[in-house]
């Protein structure tokens, strides 16, 4: 490569992990879905190849279905379980090290299931956990918090919904609220839970009119916290529109309405916008001037994409950069600040779980059980590819030197051999 091509990686590189400083997670830990909300870590080190016999420290069998993402804290990785014919729903525990199942907990047994859907599971929505407690969602059929010791704090039904094709959006924890979206087909709202005791904090009705059929009514995606002047913010996309709250009372202060539903993929936050996945139909990506007071207006809208936007996966903002990939693999690096697009790419295989990035590098996982590495670059580069057994539907984990990768039966533990760091 001529040194000139060198010294422009170079750069965007240390542009890269100076904007990941603001918001990765810790080393060691990833508390909820995307670890920071945006898919980032701060992990160096991490292999860019494996098999079922290369950089695989362990590899543990998971009971029953669940698409949830794992989490990882207190030296152990949490994710959720259901073992449909039994009616079970579970929290499993797993140890960080030794890959052995520490806790094997049913969190709650249902009478009965409502209908669901097979590209979901009734184990989707992800845990959210800090030091000393891990809280899970599983829509409809409840909510809890445990200690990291498995010991229950609180269980409760505490929203009782139709989700028509089962649950999805998963908690955060803020403070001393769990905050969670509840869009389904016959009642929409946004609602925080107090972490200690269960009990309802606020709960703030979606803009929804009636005239949508239910099924439209629909959406899956988890929220997120931001700072903006100052203020902390609640960024949680609906069916229709997506709104800006106080997390602390959920009060609305602005909202932007939008086509669109069943959104599944998280808002993201940066260079003084918000950007927007308008969910199914013909999904759009808007970018949104930060600011304002009530409905914002058509001069708020920077720019909208409409070429290959993802329903599912989330999108990453890097740097100055967004990537993304669709359901059918078509990945593509924007320019954040003008919405054009710096190039595409059509990669094989279904996907729906959410790209992650570390390091430069992003993580693409698509259904069969494939990973591609990319370089978080310019010029498209392809790293590597690497294939397990089973399908990849959950976004997988960075934490402690390792990536933790979960398929429809094993959970993986990735890590570099040698402990040299990747290319």
């Amino acid at each position: 490569m001529p040194l000139e091509g060198r010294l422009l990686r170079a750069l965007w590189a240390w542009l890269i992990g100076l904007a990941a400083l603001s918001a990765a997670v810790e080393a060691g830990e990833w508390r909820q879905y995307r670890g920071d909300g945006r898919g980032r870590s701060l992990e160096t080190g991490l292999p860019i190849s494996w098999s079922e016999t290369h950089n695989i420290a362990w590899k543990t069998a998971i009971p029953g279905r669940g698409w949830s993402s794992p989490v990882v804290v207190d030296g152990k990785v949490w994710l959720t379980t259901a073992l449909e014919e039994s009616r079970s729903l579970r929290l499993v525990g797993v140890g960080l090290e030794s890959g052995d199942i520490l806790h094997d907990l049913e969190v709650f047994k249902p009478p009965e299931w409502q209908p669901g859907h097979p590209d979901n599971s009734y184990a989707s929505p992800t845990p959210a956990a800090e030091p000393g407690r891990v809280c899970v969602h599983f829509g409809t059929y409840g909510t809890a918090c445990y200690t990291t010791e498995g010991r229950p704090i609180w269980r409760r039904r505490a929203f009782v919904q139709n989700h028509d094709v089962g649950p999805g959006s998963s908690p955060i924890l803020w403070r001393d609220l769990l905050i969670i979206n509840c869009d389904a087909t016959d009642s929409q709202f946004v609602a925080a839970l107090h972490k200690d005791t269960g009990e309802l904090v606020w709960q703030t009705p979606r803009r929804l009119t009636d005239t949508r059929k239910p099924p439209h009514r629909k959406a899956f995606s988890t929220p997120f916290i931001f700072h903006h002047r100052g203020r902390p913010l609640l960024l949680s996309t609906g069916a229709t529109h997506t709104s800006a709250y106080d997390p602390s009372d959920g009060r609305e202060i602005w909202w932007l309405p939008h086509d669109g539903y069943s959104n599944v993929a998280m808002p993201m936050v940066g260079l003084g916008l918000v950007f927007v996945n308008t969910g199914y139909m013909k999904p759009h990506l808007l970018a949104l001037r930060l600011g304002g007071e009530g409905q914002l207006e058509e001069d708020a809208l920077r720019w909208s994409y409409y070429w290959q936007v993802p329903a599912n996966p989330s999108p990453l903002l890097i740097g100055g950069r967004i990537f993304m990939v669709n359901e059918a693999g078509n990945a593509t690096w924007l320019d954040a600040a003008k919405g054009e697009d710096i190039w595409r790419k059509r990669l094989k295989g279904k996907h729906y779980a959410s790209p992650l990035t570390a390091h430069d590098k992003i993580f693409v996982w698509s259904i069969p059980g494939k990973t591609r590495v990319l370089r978080a670059a310019d010029e498209f580069e392809l790293l590597a590819e690497n294939t397990l057994d089973g399908e990849i539907r959950a976004t997988p984990a960075i934490a402690d030197g390792a990536l933790f990768i979960r398929t429809d039966q094993h959970l993986y533990r990735v890590e570099n051999e040698s402990g040299a760091e990747a290319p």
